[in-house]
């Protein structure tokens, strides 16, 4: 019955791991890691069963896959990790404060300062006329390894200035555009491609291109496709579905607030 002299310090102990499990949960909720996190708590929780029940063959075999499945879990979530690392390490404190916002239980939404409108209406013009275009909406990690390939700008967000910068015989039209807060930084960027085998080969550079900033960084992408006019809308690294641009323009509101 020793289990059953609970001291205070137990007491604090069990609080800070729920409370752990709970961020951690906050942080994966609504992505594909979501469903390997429940099964790592099922596993963990199991094991401690058999060790408390005394079963001891079941224990060790449990106790070893959760060992060696450490290292497996950093390859698992390497993405996560490497955005939660470059969030620390970042020096953008209003950034990284808005990261650990999101750990908050009564937090208050903020308001974006992005033109989300006059985005979506120039992408909507621009899906008319099939007009291709890659842009790249800036939220807590830095770009700034892919704005140096580019031309830098600062201009305000605002639909012409998009619809002009992506016309066909635009010189600044080749390329990716940086977009922070309210501000156009960059334009013609080159960015990382994709080489994941899982994108349909219906797809071509911009797709990819924008699938690979979303895999090395936390940023969300807006993909025009010059042959059939579809927008894209791409975070993590995979596409995101939606039914009408007044539900994708929530999204983006969501994600970048």
């Amino acid at each position: 019955m020793e289990f059953l002299d609970i001291r205070i310090i137990d007491i604090v102990d069990i609080v800070l791991v729920a409370l752990l499990l709970y961020y951690v949960y906050k942080l994966v909720k609504g992505t594909v890691a979501i469903n390997i996190f429940v099964g790592i708590v099922i596993i963990y929780g199991i094991w401690r069963l058999t060790e408390i029940l005394e079963m001891e063959l079941l224990s060790k075999i449990l106790g070893g896959f959760l060992g060696v499945g450490m290292f497996a879990l950093i390859v698992v979530f390497q993405q996560e990790i490497r955005r939660f690392l470059l969030m620390l390490g970042s020096t953008n404190f209003n950034a990284r404060r808005r990261f650990f916002n999101r750990f908050k239980f009564l937090s208050e939404e903020t308001k974006s300062s992005t033109n989300i409108k006059a985005l979506m209406e120039a992408c909507k013009k621009m899906s008319a006329s099939h007009t291709g275009a890659l842009i790249v909406l800036k939220r807590n990690n830095s770009l700034d390894f892919v704005k140096n390939s580019g031309d830098e700008m600062n201009a305000e967000v605002n639909q012409p200035i998009i619809e002009s910068i992506f016309f066909k015989n635009s010189p600044l039209h080749d390329g990716a555009m940086i977009i922070e807060d309210s501000k156009i930084t960059a334009t013609r960027v080159i960015l990382p491609v994709s080489n994941d085998r899982k994108i349909p080969l219906r797809f071509g550079l911009r797709h990819r291109a924008a699938v690979g900033i979303t895999e090395k960084t936390d940023a969300v992408c807006l993909v025009v496709s010059e042959e059939n006019g579809q927008i894209s809308y791409l975070k993590d690294g995979d596409f995101v579905l939606y039914e009408t641009l007044e539900e994708l323009t929530k999204v983006i509101t969501k994600d970048l607030s």
